[in-house]
């Protein structure tokens, strides 16, 4: 019988490719391993190891078994009774001394020349302006200065509620002229344009009245250029309620007196009118 011949394979020259290629991934993977270490991130790094040395430290947290039965396991937050709990009660403020303050800060230079006036009680605050300091003499139409002297008035009275109460006074010289026959029309005309000024510099118009006493509430004497210079005056009185102001328009800030304390003093609003 014939014998079959083999089929010889022909040799391959080319096998040191597949160990060449396998080296290479070996070591671009072990290049990829040391890039990663190299690009550690420190702060990960340092929390990890504050965390390690914080629990190997502290052997109580570690080895102390959980507390059971009678004995409460600590918790993280704080006892309730050592809470330094916000106060509520505090006293709220009082309008009328804020007011008092905020103008006595802000017109201490016409405070101490004595052409701006600050009173008050526990009902009413007056501020006493001279009538120089708004209008010329014998005139009702307010001067340059009266502008901005009002508007910083009315910022100081705008976020409040309470009731403004504008008088206006006038010496006993006698007026007689077209816009004014007695002095009663120009006091009152006086009163009536402060008023205008408030309501256009952002008080409310609703709390605002004006009320002229001509020459019939002097507080000097009317024989003197000085006492009637001091009589020619334009007090606001900001009353704590409705009810002060309707008491003291009837008499006037000067002849009123304060009977009693508001309820709740200090803390009050004013009421709207019934209209």
């Amino acid at each position: 019988m014939a014998r079959r011949r083999t089929h010889e394979e022909p040799e391959n020259h080319e096998r040191w490719l597949v160990s060449y290629a396998d080296f290479i991934t070996l070591l671009f993977a072990f290049f990829v391993v040391m890039y990663s270490i190299s690009s550690l991130n420190e702060g990960k790094y340092k929390i990890l190891s504050d965390s390690l040395v914080g629990v190997f430290n502290q052997v109580d947290r570690a080895v102390k078994p959980i507390p059971i039965g009678e004995e409460r396991p600590r918790t993280t937050q704080p006892d309730a009774s050592q809470i330094d709990e916000p106060q509520s009660s505090q006293q709220p403020i009082d309008p009328l001394q804020s007011i008092m303050q905020s103008m006595q800060a802000a017109f201490a230079d016409l405070i101490d020349s004595k052409q701006l006036t600050i009173r008050g009680n526990e009902l009413w605050v007056e501020i006493e302006l001279n009538s120089s300091l708004l209008f010329p003499s014998g005139d009702a139409l307010p001067n340059d200065h009266a502008f901005d002297l009002l508007e910083k008035i009315a910022g100081i009275l705008a976020p409040f509620d309470n009731p403004i109460h504008v008088e206006g006074f006038t010496d006993n010289l006698p007026i007689n002229t077209e816009k004014f026959p007695t002095n009663w029309e120009l006091s009152a005309a006086r009163a009536g344009s402060v008023v205008r000024m408030l309501a256009a510099d952002g008080v409310d118009p609703a709390r605002l009245a004006a009320v002229g006493y001509g020459e019939f509430q002097p507080i000097a004497d009317n024989s003197t250029a000085e006492g009637r210079a001091r009589n020619r005056r334009v007090i606001l009185v900001v009353s704590r309620n409705l009810d002060v102001r309707r008491s003291v328009s009837g008499v006037g800030s000067g002849n009123a007196r304060p009977v009693g304390v508001a309820p709740q003093p200090g803390t009050q609003r004013a009421v709207p009118s019934d209209r």
